[in-house]
């Protein structure tokens, strides 16, 4: 036979006799203390780990400290330590937590908010998937908002909209904040292709900024982009009727309407600054390039062997150089639409190329190179 009892909580529980009795006898000998429950004398002390498995788990934790509760309990087990069905993965693993505690160690990364002193110390770049645009054709576009913001004054130095993620468009963005803002000392991106390649080092290098690309799975090192991100799309793609938009240009003007906005705004965290006002307080900071290193240095670079007849294909499409390139290796820098191309001389000096014109070679004349013997 067992009693009801009806907790506060409203739940019923059953109890024997018998536990009634030892309740009473309890707190007639201790008093009212007797009748908390005492937890358990072995807690926190693996039962199922004898002392030599655990000197093996805190060797390993101790000399590989980034290695897994899974890698150990896959080492213990092939070496013999542990026999299958003896001890879980979740039992080491709880050992393992156990000694973080102990030993003041934790895996976990440190991911500390930061802020840089001054501006164009960092411009973090990142790009964000936009509104479906309906094109008068009558064809639906995916649309990509590229933006660089920096890290001091949360000023957005450049965005643009675009129907392609890569990194052509992505230099378009830094040429034009590049010009009107100056350089960054460090450019911030993820590992995605549109950043981490050839051509982005290159151009970093030339302009006199480095790139620090962040570690995968750590969003916070470019938080700020992704809130502004964030706030953009409550902010603006909400309030958005892409209906009355039939083109890039047009969508182009209503965000860097909206850009110019927030530019302006006083920003909670720049204490009662608008990011605009927070970056124009350091105008020494603000390095500028001259328009030629601007359109020197804003060029795509490749390498290309020439023919023995002074001829290059790039893209399918053949140019030809100077005879006195013939067979060599060389360096051709080029505007993202062709329209300029430059064989990089060794002093530096950039010099223009030209289409292949068959018909138009026919009839240069050349300089003949006669053998003679003798006198004659």
């Amino acid at each position: 036979m067992h009693l009801c009892v009806i907790h506060p909580d409203g739940s019923i529980k059953h109890y024997a006799p018998a536990t009634f009795e030892r309740w009473y006898r309890n707190y007639k000998n201790s008093g009212f203390d007797s009748l908390i429950p005492s937890g358990r004398e072995d807690q926190g002390i693996p039962r199922k780990l004898d002392y030599e498995l655990q000197e093996q788990i805190k060797y390993l934790k101790t000399n590989y400290p980034h290695m897994s509760a899974s890698a150990i309990y896959r080492q213990l087990h092939e070496n013999g330590s542990i026999k299958k069905g003896d001890v879980s993965e979740s039992t080491v693993n709880r050992y393992i937590n156990l000694l973080a505690l102990k030993l003041k160690t934790t895996s976990n990364q440190d991911m500390r908010r930061y802020e840089r002193p001054h501006i164009n110390e960092v411009w973090c770049g990142d790009s964000s998937v936009g509104p479906y645009l309906k094109t008068p054709d009558g064809k639906k576009h995916k649309v990509y908002i590229i933006a660089l913001i920096d890290d001091a004054s949360r000023f957005i130095v450049g965005i643009d909209v675009f129907f392609n993620d890569n990194f052509v468009n992505l230099m378009s963005v830094i040429k034009s904040a590049v010009a009107k803002y100056g350089r960054p000392k460090i450019f911030n991106f993820d590992n995605g292709s549109s950043y981490k390649n050839k051509q982005m080092e290159l151009l970093a290098a030339r302009i006199g900024s480095v790139i620090h690309y962040d570690q995968p799975y750590t969003p916070t090192q470019k938080a700020k982009i992704e809130r502004w991100f964030r706030t953009m799309k409550d902010q603006w793609m909400s309030s958005l009727d892409i209906r009355d938009f039939h083109s890039l240009d047009e969508l182009r003007g209503n965000l860097l309407a909206y850009v110019q906005k927030y530019n302006q705004s006083v920003h909670s965290s720049l204490k009662g600054l608008s990011p605009q006002d927070r970056f124009f307080s350091e105008p020494d900071h603000i390095r500028c390039l001259s328009d030629e290193e601007i359109e020197k240095d804003f060029l795509l670079e490749i390498e290309r062997r020439v023919s023995s007849d002074s001829v290059i294909v790039i893209d399918q499409i053949e140019y030809e150089v100077d005879c006195r390139f013939a067979k060599q290796r060389i360096k051709l820098r080029y505007s993202p639409d062709f329209e300029d191309i430059f064989i990089m001389e060794s002093d530096g000096t950039l010099t223009p190329i030209r289409l292949l014109n068959k018909t138009e070679n026919a009839f240069i004349k050349r300089e003949k190179i006669h053998l003679c013997r003798g006198e004659e």
